[in-house]
């Protein structure tokens, strides 16, 4: 029997319009402060654009208008339309046979696209087109998606019921042996999950502790776009899983329809507001692609998202995320530091990027580079040690929470 994963709602505030009505680029770039990272190389300060990196998106069947709709949102917004090598943005890969068009998933893709390329605006995207829903082509999907040289995250804005059989999939969530990440250079693959639109529980493979997973906020911003606050937004996916005793999220990003992003599908009709933990999704493959463009500039390889990203996460100082403690979905409120609802909460990408950049592992835990002393390196609860191994620390924090919530 095919299993079939479900789409992330994608959870529109008004269906179209004829020019944008969302959040611009430039609103979510400055409100969380990507606009404003930089690497010193060689005596110069280099934009953290993600120049140099490949950001995977993977989806289910065709989006047939994907490559013309990035160039509009690109002219729109003032972005480029070519990578850091002077080629097109855009890769679409149909993987094996021709899939259908479906606007639903047309929609997820536009979403994707352009909002990686919002946050990272010099990396190549790779966009790679299962040829259906079901778990085995999206997992094939993945499979060559994390193959490719010069790819350093893999964005996967679905997911679906857990089953007890979803842990042997991790394989497919892994950095391939030998693998090339951007510049040439060896190194590793992350990847990035939603945690899912129907506030309890969280989906697979966002529960999976090789994937980092995203959770939903309500973002409001001030005068100029300057970042005044976010709220739990009571769609955000979140919980522990019933099988692994894992949990999720790790992370958050704006997700609420009423601080939704400005997408253009011409597919389904043209400029639309979307919101979802989907969108989180690809804004956080892109942070992770200026992370590894700073980690390339300084002779780091790209990050391992098994082996390094997840425990990266919680390593690094807190002030590195927004905490979010306002807010509720379902089951779960947000609270001071770690919860269920927006993990360790949303960037502060002037912090938190140049952290994950120095950040190295080794054998007895991780340093950011010596960036952070021992007591200035921030753990989620007292309950998770920083220098615990990624598995360690999703199963500790389930013992915050009572039995009857893990059941």
């Amino acid at each position: 029997m095919t299993e079939y994963v479900e789409l992330e709602r994608l959870e529109g505030r008004q269906l179209l319009s004829a020019s944008p009505t969302g959040l611009s680029p430039y609103e979510v770039r400055h409100a969380y402060g990507f606009d404003q990272v930089t690497f010193a190389h060689k005596g110069k300060q280099i934009a953290g654009d993600g120049r140099g990196q490949t950001i995977a998106i993977v989806t289910a069947y065709d989006a047939p208008t994907i490559t013309s709709d990035l160039n509009v949102f690109s002219q729109t917004f003032g972005l480029p339309t070519t990578d850091a090598y002077g080629q097109p943005t855009l890769t679409k890969v149909i993987h094996r046979s021709q899939p259908p068009a479906d606007s639903g998933w047309a929609l997820e893709a536009s979403l994707d696209v352009e909002w990686a390329h919002a946050i990272a605006p010099k990396a190549h995207i790779l966009l790679v087109e299962a040829a259906s829903a079901s778990t085995s082509d999206l997992l094939t999907a993945v499979d060559y998606a994390r193959s490719q040289r010069g790819v350093v995250a893999v964005s996967m804005s679905w997911g679906g019921h857990e089953t007890p059989f979803d842990s042997f999939h991790d394989d497919y969530l892994s950095t391939p042996v030998g693998h090339v990440g951007g510049y040439g250079m060896a190194g590793g693959v992350t990847f990035v999950s939603a945690s899912g639109d129907n506030g309890q529980p969280a989906s697979w493979p966002a529960v999976s502790t090789h994937v980092v997973a995203v959770g939903g906020t309500t973002l409001t911003l001030g005068r100029k776009s300057k970042y005044r606050g976010e709220s739990a937004w009571s769609g955000s996916g979140g919980g522990v899983s019933q099988y692994s005793g894992t949990y999720a999220p790790d992370v958050a990003f704006d997700a609420d329809p009423n601080s939704g992003f400005s997408v253009y599908d011409s597919y389904s009709g043209g400029w639309q507001t979307v919101g979802g933990t989907s969108a989180g999704c690809p804004q956080w493959a892109a942070l992770f692609a200026i992370v590894d463009e700073g980690r390339e500039l300084s002779g780091l390889p790209s990050l391992d998202g098994p082996g390094e990203t997840l425990d990266a996460i919680y390593a690094v100082s807190h002030k590195g995320f927004h905490d979010v403690t306002t807010g509720a979905n379902d089951n779960y409120a947000a609270s001071v530091g770690y919860d269920l609802v927006t993990g360790r909460g949303s960037p502060v990408a002037t912090r938190l990027i140049p952290s994950l950049a120095r950040y190295v592992a080794t054998g007895s835990g991780a340093t950011a580079a010596s960036t952070f002393s021992a007591v200035q390196r921030s753990v989620v609860s007292p309950a998770v040690s920083a220098v615990a191994t990624t598995l360690s620390k999703r199963r500790d924090l389930v013992g915050l929470f009572g039995s009857s919530e893990i059941l």
